[in-house]
């Protein structure tokens, strides 16, 4: 038989009037009635959280992430819970798809949480709608995507991607007369010419180069020579200008990549390429390089030596990350897939911090997801230990960034490799508002 199925009105009213009912009166005391999305946590019961971010891809993977969730979730039980709710944590794999980030997200949406915590994709298009149907807040996501500065029912606890760049600008541009940037052919990296832009214009670097780059390569040859190229350190400039000219004209140009997982292999093309006497500075971002890179690269004799890193965060050796290695060396059992100094664990541990706090202050009512979001909105501040400043989200804190208005920490902090250690340049951390503010609006 083919044609539409007819549906039964009285099914449908029948239906109906047991959503209403579990609406109404609390599920576990309704017979038949399931958990709703984003409604567990009342009455001491456990709460339900997900961490999600991108493992066993040919581009980014952050395994880290939901490993630290995980021990997070460990290390909050062992100690009564949060107000006596046990920390229930699950954790996706998003695949770096937009598929795989909206799986996620449905998946979050199935299983009650109440938030997604400390999260990376790319995807914000894709995972933030089903969690906006579903009233489930987006905390301390790792900033990579438009959207997590966007919607309503993201927090986050850094300045993303924007400030990285808009950052890694204003360390370079008093260091470099020509910039190279090499970033990933995608939506993403068509945002950050725009941002690093932005921070190049407080010296007197030019505008930098835009060097396009496969996010998945094995090979980075060619994006590398043009990198050169646009640094004023082509190999053939000896042969125009004269070995003392081209070495002079070479130490004045910068090239900074931002390829996430990719940025080892870039940099060992780039490597092979660059002419040994014409040599420029090198950049990146915390992120796309970490101390664990710098040591398996060579240490101070490897190609980072004296490279600047922007980050968001202290550098690793802080104390104030004290609390988090304390958590991770009694509850991750070994796991080396948690790595302190990376910046997407950092990220998620802030992330937790936040979370846990604001559940804390809605005492014992029932926690939800809508209720979290509402915690989040109304907050007079949320701290974590001088990781961030403290941390709000409400309308009066919201900036003017073009494409980015949620972003409520916009510091970043400057450091370079010495030694083959990530170690403080300068004093303290900067605020990129302000010059993101008069940048073109890039989301």
């Amino acid at each position: 038989m083919t044609g539409r199925r007819r549906t039964n009105p009285f099914r449908l009213s029948t239906f109906a009037a047991r959503t209403a009912l579990c609406t109404a009166v609390c599920a576990s005391l309704v017979t038949g009635c399931g958990a709703l999305p984003g409604s567990s946590g009342g009455s001491g019961e456990p709460l339900t959280v997900m961490t999600w971010a991108p493992d066993q891809t040919k581009a980014t993977n952050m395994p880290g992430m939901p490993a630290l969730a995980r021990a997070y979730g460990r290390w909050v039980n062992a100690n009564g819970g949060i107000n006596g709710r046990k920390l229930n944590v699950i954790t996706c794999n998003e695949h770096n798809t937009p598929e795989g980030a909206a799986d996620c997200a449905r998946q979050a949406v199935k299983a009650g949480a109440v938030a997604v915590v400390g999260s990376y994709s790319q995807h914000g298009r894709a995972f933030m709608a089903p969690l906006e149907a579903a009233g489930i807040p987006f905390v301390g996501g790792y900033g990579v995507s438009d959207e997590e500065f966007q919607s309503t029912l993201s927090y986050p606890v850094n300045g993303g991607q924007p400030v990285l760049l808009a950052g890694a600008g204003r360390q370079l541009a008093n260091q470099c007369e020509k910039v190279a940037l090499v970033r990933p052919d995608t939506l993403a990296g068509d945002t950050m010419p725009i941002l690093l832009n932005a921070g190049l214009r407080s010296g007197s670097a030019e505008e930098a180069g835009d060097v396009r780059a496969a996010e998945d390569a094995t090979d980075y040859s060619r994006p590398a020579l043009q990198a050169l190229d646009e640094a004023g350190a082509d190999p053939e400039l000896p042969a125009r200008l004269g070995r003392s000219a081209a070495r002079a004209k070479a130490s004045k140009g910068c090239v900074t990549a931002v390829l996430g997982e990719r940025t080892e292999t870039f940099f060992d093309s780039f490597r092979r390429v660059e002419n040994q006497d014409l040599k420029v500075k090198v950049a990146s971002v915390l992120g796309s390089v970490s101390q664990g890179l710098i040591d398996r690269t060579g240490g101070k004799e490897g190609p980072f030596e004296g490279a600047y890193v922007t980050g968001w965060y202290p550098v690793a050796t802080d104390g104030k990350w004290a609390p988090m290695q304390k958590v991770i060396n009694e509850h991750a059992f070994g796991d080396n897939r948690i790595d302190p100094a990376d910046i997407g664990v950092q990220t998620t541990w802030i992330a937790y911090t936040v979370f846990s706090e604001v559940v804390r202050s809605i005492g014992d009512e029932e926690v939800t997801g809508r209720r979290v979001a509402l915690a989040l909105d109304r907050s007079n501040g949320v701290r974590t230990g001088g990781l961030t400043p403290e941390l709000r989200w409400r309308y009066q804190d919201m900036r003017a960034v073009g494409g980015f208005p949620r972003i409520v920490n916009g510091r970043v902090t400057f450091q370079r490799v010495t030694g083959g250690r990530l170690v403080a340049q300068g004093e303290g951390a900067m605020d990129m508002t302000a010059t993101l503010e008069k940048a073109p609006a890039a989301g």
